[in-house]
């Protein structure tokens, strides 16, 4: 089952694009439910991670970006309009948003950039790694994140298409920070291939097709209505075993977030 916030379709700025995708989402026969009164769209950050075990982290999620704006940080531990049971729902001190947890599909790995470690100060590094790898229940790899961009994500630089091989942005630069990125997944056994991607200015994820949204039924592939898309359907395309299908977003990228932004699964309904 997957999960959007209500805001997307009740937000004028978002309702054609929130159109769109719930469209795909239904000629798929992908289900989906939408959650009330969360504060803003990006559910993957707030809601709780989910383990290989079916266990469910509910991390902190207090992010500096948002330390002038508690207007939008929604409270998954306590507010009410946010219903998820489990019994195998645990929680963490840790300050760590969804989106900068990527799993590997079998979820044996996980990426984190580096951001945790300014947003969890009162750990040290060795000993913030070996706790978040007893509460993923993965082994955990560090990557350094992007200093300019606002929240620090993972899913933003990384993205698994098997256990042994990532997609990583594709770059002109030679020893820039997705080379970096590459050369740490190398040396933990995963290699890295390029997958289309161009920046935009003010901290807008236009350009970053690797913010898709995969289900067992399709990969959704955002794309942003420039020459730059076909390139990136193409390549996905030829990657993935499972239809691609491109959804138009350029209002809700241009807020930061795609496609696994704005979405969460769960293997229980709330």
């Amino acid at each position: 089952m997957l999960y959007f916030s209500s805001l997307l379709t009740s937000t004028p700025a978002y309702t054609a694009e929130a159109r769109r995708l719930f469209n795909a989402l239904d000629k798929q026969g992908v289900e989906y439910r939408l959650l009330d009164r969360t504060k803003d769209i990006w559910l993957r950050d707030f809601m709780p991670v989910r383990t290989k075990s079916g266990k469910y982290v509910s991390f902190r999620y207090e992010p500096g970006y948002l330390a002038d704006a508690p207007e939008l940080r929604t409270d998954f531990r306590r507010d009410p309009a946010i219903h998820f049971s489990s019994e195998n729902l645990v929680y963490s001190d840790i300050n760590l948003d969804g989106g900068n947890v990527v799993f590997s599909p079998s979820r044996e790995t996980a990426v984190v950039s580096n951001r945790v470690f300014s947003e969890n100060p009162s750990y040290s590094e060795n000993e913030l790694v070996r706790k978040l790898e007893r509460l993923l229940d993965a082994r955990v790899i560090i990557i350094p994140s992007l200093t300019s961009d606002l929240t620090g994500h993972a899913d933003g630089m990384v993205r698994f298409l098997d256990d042994s091989t990532a997609l990583g942005n594709s770059t002109p630069y030679k020893n820039g920070l997705e080379q970096r990125i590459a050369r740490i997944l190398k040396a933990n056994g995963i290699d890295m291939l390029e997958f289309p991607y161009f920046s935009s200015p003010n901290d807008s994820a236009v350009g970053c097709y690797l913010n898709f949204l995969e289900t067992e039924k399709a990969v959704f592939l955002p794309i942003f209505g420039v020459p730059e898309d076909e390139r990136a359907i193409a390549k996905a395309d030829r990657l993935f075993s499972k239809p691609i299908i491109p959804i138009q977003l350029n209002e809700i990228a241009k807020e930061g977030g795609c496609l696994n932004c704005i979405s969460w699964e769960s293997k229980t309904q709330t």
